[in-house]
């Protein structure tokens, strides 16, 4: 049994394989995930595990270099996206929420949680601890 938080073995495993700069996503319950990318699927009910319970969870194991965010989710889900803030690196970006959708195909995994705030997704870029 892992120490840490974070105790599924398939999320685990994904973050441990991680190289510099390699991407993960996490979504809300509505993104599209382009095909050919990988979804590890989380969602229960509405709500059920929350966007920034993962987002909490993972940022425990992963070290983020910087973050993308869709300039919609600042936009319309100003409290949400005051919280995500204050776990995700300074290094956060912005880009349309077109662009943003374009992006996650290039991701390793897209982590799709049951959240149901608009715009709740995020683009982690991994860094590394030297």
């Amino acid at each position: 049994m892992n120490r840490g938080r974070l105790i599924n073995p398939d999320l685990l495993a994904l973050i441990a394989s991680l190289g510099h700069t390699e991407t993960i996503v996490i979504a809300d319950a509505g993104l599209p995930i382009p095909v050919g990318v990988p979804r590890l699927d989380l969602a229960l009910v509405r709500g059920t595990p929350s966007f920034l319970a993962v987002l909490e969870a993972v940022s425990a194991e992963l070290i983020i270099e910087s973050a993308t965010l869709a300039l919609e989710f600042r936009e319309h889900s100003p409290l949400l996206h005051h919280q995500a803030l204050a776990i995700l690196p300074s290094a956060t970006n912005y880009v349309n929420h077109e662009e943003f959708k374009r992006f996650t195909a290039g991701a390793r995994l897209v982590v799709r949680t049951g959240e149901s705030t608009p715009f709740a997704n995020v683009i982690l870029h991994a860094g590394v601890d030297f």
